[in-house]
C-alpha cells in the first residue's frame, strides 16, 4: 500500500509539473479532475485569436474541456486524422488554402462519411444542392460527397469563395456552417466584420472554438493526456487505380474478376452507392483497389511488366494469359491506349494460375 502510495505521489507531481498546479492534495478515495491551463495564444489560419478576452477564453476553454474529457471519442479522432489528413493537406495546399481547415473537416463529421439529420453527407458534410453547385455528381448510383478527394476539392472551392466576400479565414470558415449569405445578414445587422465580435446562432458562435480546440489537442494530444503508440496509429492501405470509363453491371462479379470482393471495393470507394455503376454518360472514374498485402480475399500476385518496344497490350495479354480489357482496367490507360517501350505495365494474376 505504501508503495502504491508513493508511486500515486510521483504521478502527481509528474502531472502538476506540467498543468502547472504546484499544490494538491492527495486522497485515495478521490478522482481528481482537472482543468486546462489557458493558452498564451491561439490563431486560426495564421488569424490571431484574441484568448486575452474574457468571453473567448471561456468560449474557447468550454470547446476544449468536451473535447479533452471526451477521451473515447477525442483518441478516436486522434488516429483518424493520423490517417486521413495527408490526403487532406495536399489538396489544401494545392488549392491554396490554409492548412488548418483540416481540422474543419475533423470537427464536421469525426472523418468519416456520415449523414446528418440534414441530409448532409461525407468527411465535408455537403448538402446536395450545395455539392451538385460545386461539380459533385450525386444521383442514384454516385454520391461523390463520399468520395474525399473531390470532396475536398469542392470544399476547397467553397472556401476560396467565402474567403474573397468576407475578407477572413476566420470568417470563410464560419461561413462553412452558417452559409456565406447568412454571415453577411450578421455583419451588416451587426456592424461588425470580426467573428468574435458577432452573436450568432449557438452552432455557430461555437463553430471556430471546437475547430481551435480539436487543432490544439491534435497537435499537442500528449500534453493533454493522450498517449498513442506508433503502431496504434490508423493508416491508409496503398491501392492502385483502375480508370473505368464503361458501365458495370455487377460490381460483386467485376471485384471477384480482379481479385478482391465486393467490401473491398465499397470500402475504398464509398461513393459508389449500389451493386452498379451505370455511367449512361461514358465518365471516367477512378476506383482505388488495394494492392496484393492489402487483399484478403482470393491471393492474387502483382506483376509488373516492362513494356518492350513495339509491344502492344495484345501482346502483353496473350503473354499473361488474360484479356485487353483487364490490362485496361488494371492500369490508367483508358484515356491513352498506346504504350511507351520502359512502361511499367500491372498484371493481376490468382496464384496458381
Amino acid at each position: 500500500m505504501r508503495h502504491n502510495t508513493l508511486n500515486r505521489l510521483i504521478l502527481l507531481v509528474l502531472f502538476n509539473t506540467i498543468t502547472g498546479y504546484s499544490q494538491f492534495e492527495i486522497d485515495e478515495n478521490k478522482y481528481n479532475i482537472y482543468a486546462v491551463n489557458k493558452p498564451d495564444e491561439l490563431n486560426f489560419s495564421g488569424e490571431d485569436v484574441p484568448i486575452e478576452h474574457w468571453d473567448i477564453y471561456e468560449r474557447f476553454d468550454k470547446e476544449i474541456l468536451i473535447n479533452t474529457y471526451w477521451q473515447s471519442k477525442t483518441i478516436m479522432l486522434i488516429k483518424r486524422a493520423k490517417k486521413n489528413f495527408p490526403v487532406i493537406e495536399k489538396i489544401l495546399q494545392e488549392h491554396n488554402i490554409p492548412d488548418d481547415f483540416k481540422f474543419l473537416a475533423l470537427a464536421e463529421s469525426g472523418l468519416e462519411n456520415v449523414t446528418s439529420s440534414s441530409g448532409a453527407k461525407g468527411f465535408w458534410q455537403f448538402l446536395k444542392k450545395t455539392g451538385i453547385e460545386y461539380n459533385l455528381e450525386i444521383n442514384e448510383d454516385v454520391d461523390e460527397r463520399l468520395h474525399l478527394e473531390k470532396a475536398t476539392e469542392a470544399a476547397c472551392k467553397y472556401l476560396r469563395k467565402a474567403y474573397e466576400k468576407l475578407g477572413t479565414w476566420t470568417l470563410a470558415a464560419a461561413a462553412y456552417n452558417m452559409g456565406i449569405t447568412g454571415i453577411e445578414n450578421q455583419i451588416k445587422k451587426q456592424y461588425s466584420s470580426n467573428y468574435y465580435d458577432l452573436m450568432l446562432n449557438n452552432e455557430t458562435y461555437r463553430y471556430i472554438f471546437r475547430i481551435l480546440a480539436l487543432k490544439e489537442i491534435v497537435n499537442n494530444h500528449k500534453k493533454y493526456g493522450f498517449i498513442i503508440n506508433v503502431t496504434d496509429y490508423y493508416a491508409n492501405p496503398s491501392f492502385y487505380q483502375l480508370n473505368i470509363d464503361s458501365a458495370i453491371t455487377n460490381i460483386s462479379k467485376f471485384a471477384i474478376n480482379i481479385g478482391v470482393n465486393y467490401k473491398i471495393i465499397k470500402q475504398f470507394n464509398p461513393w459508389i452507392l449500389n451493386n452498379k455503376l451505370n455511367n449512361k454518360n461514358n465518365k471516367t472514374y477512378y476506383l482505388k483497389v488495394p494492392f496484393k498485402q492489402h487483399i484478403q480475399f482470393n491471393e492474387v500476385d502483382t506483376i509488373y511488366h516492362t513494356a518492350r518496344r513495339n509491344e502492344s497490350l495484345y501482346d502483353i495479354a496473350f503473354t499473361y494469359n488474360t484479356t485487353y480489357d483487364n490490362l485496361l482496367l488494371w492500369n490508367k490507360m483508358i484515356a491513352s491506349r498506346k504504350i511507351k517501350k520502359n512502361q511499367k505495365i500491372i498484371i493481376l494474376k490468382r496464384n496458381g494460375n
